[in-house]
């Protein structure tokens, strides 16, 4: 993607470990700054477009054309652009799927899949945990032969990576070539929350029903959340529902039945461009995304100060909690790691402890200067 430069002093960037709003690529940011009053030479910033000029539109086409490119998404998926952030989807997917009555189903493996279950169960009532790591203190998923699911189940919803804990499936529920089955063998169609996982690998789109992610991750900046739905379930909405939860009105109106979050979906379409063109796809992502998360895990499990307690298979390597042995220390090493240009190291208030976030823009050198940084600390403080 590259960047024509500012011609001065380049600006001082430091390491941003943020759970989200997260770090964006540079290149992303350097082409942005270059296009932020002129668009291409049209005379005006993406920021003052009609969503329905053709100079935009085609912004619009060209980030979908490239989401799907990268991701494989099938023909009969459709892909909405929309806002509200993906909280707003906890109660949209319940309006969007429970019109033909029946159960919603959950998997409950912290935070943000409580959040989703607490709206759906506040919203009708009808709610169904189908399993629950809460009683192993939410540091492993639940297997696949746990999950008991309703035999009216209209969905089964899980949370691919909870953010907050650092907690990972490292399964996808249901079998090859959809969701769950009833016992009648019928589909349980499957629903993922992927705020803060999708993108960083590839993905096997069709066995889901719908996948819905927050923007502020690693997709690009709030404001947009990006939902990918399969064409068979746009007709099995609540009559109730709000129309600008409706995902078979976005599909109709190509995600603008009002403004769209438009600098937000301008923004995403070059976090899409950088990953194609820059980091050569999913794979690569995936390969840089695991070398990352490694390295940092590695230096937690040989160390004496600090800890992760998610079993290994089920680690995040989007979200990486841990805690000092000593929480006297923590103060000092958020400070101090401040200081060192590593920002954004403290945990979710709810859980304590420290956290990074090792999203896809978060370069391999942040985690490297991290890891010197923590040893240095443990060598000093320890």
């Amino acid at each position: 993607m590259g960047s024509n430069g500012n011609g001065g002093l380049s600006p001082i960037r430091h390491h941003n470990f943020c759970a989200g709003p997260a770090a964006l690529p540079t290149a992303v940011l350097e082409r942005a700054r270059d296009e932020m009053l002129d668009y291409r030479g049209h005379g005006l910033s993406v920021m003052e477009m009609s969503h329905r000029s053709p100079e935009y539109v085609a912004i619009a086409e060209k980030a979908e054309a490239d989401l799907r490119e990268l991701l494989a998404i099938p023909a009969n998926y459709k892909v909405l652009f929309t806002q509200g952030g993906a909280t707003q989807q906890f109660a949209a997917v319940p309006y969007n799927l429970l019109g033909r009555g029946g159960s919603a189903n959950f998997v409950d493996t912290g935070i943000w899949s409580r959040k989703a279950i607490a709206e759906a169960r506040h919203l009708f009532g009808d709610v169904r945990v189908a399993a629950s790591s809460e009683a192993d203190g939410n540091t492993a998923v639940p297997r696949p032969e746990q999950l008991e699911f309703s035999g009216d189940a209209a969905y089964l919803h899980y949370t691919a990576n909870e953010t907050i804990g650092g907690l990972a499936f490292d399964y996808i529920p249901g079998s090859e070539g959809g969701g769950p089955r009833r016992p009648d063998g019928s589909e349980v169609p499957l629903v993922c929350d992927m705020s803060s996982s999708i993108l960083s690998g590839p993905l096997d789109v069709s066995r889901f029903g719908i996948i819905y992610a927050g923007a502020q991750k690693n997709i690009g900046p709030a404001g947009l959340v990006v939902v990918i739905v399969r064409e068979d379930l746009l007709d099995r909405a609540r009559p109730d529902m709000p129309s600008l939860f409706g995902y078979k009105a976005l599909a109709e109106a190509g995600s603008m039945v009002n403004t769209p979050a438009t600098y937000s979906w301008y923004l995403a379409g070059l976090v899409f461009e950088w990953l194609k063109d820059d980091i050569g796809g999913l794979a690569a992502m995936e390969a840089i995304n695991a070398r990352k998360a490694a390295k940092l895990y590695a230096a937690i499990d040989a160390s004496a100060l600090y800890s992760n307690p998610i079993a290994p298979a089920n680690r995040s390597r989007m979200n990486v909690p841990f805690v000092l042995a000593d929480e006297r220390l923590d103060k000092p090493f958020l400070a101090e790691a401040e200081q060192a240009g590593l920002l954004n190291l403290k945990g979710h208030r709810s859980v304590g402890g420290m956290r990074a976030s090792l999203y896809n823009a978060v370069p391999e050198a942040a985690v490297d200067a991290l890891i010197d940084f923590m040893a240095d600390f443990e060598n000093r403080r320890g």
